[in-house]
């Protein structure tokens, strides 16, 4: 009974307590190191350090990623969906990698839902430029289904560009293939 309960349990940090922890943090570490306790202070500080990186880097979107990693559609949803009221716990970078990863997990159900968290992932921005390629390329996927060939090209030549490493080569040229075909 207990356990069903913890379950349903939202649990986050809001962003204004990651900051107010974060301050704690750093003015009880200054006062313990001038107190003479220096191994303390250096621990808050560091812990005060953590607050301010999972200000930047949510919680709950770092485990959905691991998820993601392990192919689990349904563990990735389940622990972005953890996530309360969304523009307000989350920032502006934060809130394109959630739509980001709702975009991949509704590719493969609903191409209609997936293209509108790409689209939103995109506006919103995201930090890396292979992540931005990503959601480049798989709205272009999206719109080649569609058959809308312009726009799909657009989108396949934006993301050529920004894969520097060129690990999404050989999926840009299948792509590039498959619209040849159309």
């Amino acid at each position: 009974m207990i356990f069903l309960s913890l379950k349903k349990i939202k649990i986050m940090f809001p962003k204004v307590l990651k900051i107010i922890l974060a301050l704690l943090s750093i003015s009880y570490g200054i006062y313990q190191i001038i107190d003479d306790y220096i191994g303390n202070g250096v621990m808050f500080i560091l812990l005060a350090g953590m607050f301010i990186l999972l200000y930047f880097k949510n919680e709950l979107i770092f485990l959905s990623f691991l998820r993601l990693r392990k192919q689990d559609f349904e563990g990735t949803e389940k622990w972005l969906i953890r996530i309360p009221n969304i523009e307000r716990n989350l920032v502006r970078k934060q809130q394109g990698y959630y739509n980001y990863l709702m975009g991949i997990i509704q590719s493969q159900k609903n191409l209609t839902k997936a293209e509108k968290y790409f689209k939103a992932a995109l506006k919103l921005g995201l930090s890396m430029n292979h992540d931005l390629a990503m959601a480049k390329m798989s709205l272009a996927g999206i719109y080649l289904q569609k058959r809308r060939k312009r726009e799909s090209q657009q989108l396949l030549t934006e993301a050529k560009k920004l894969d520097t490493q060129g690990m999404l080569s050989g999926q840009i040229k299948m792509m590039q293939q498959q619209m040849k075909k159309i």
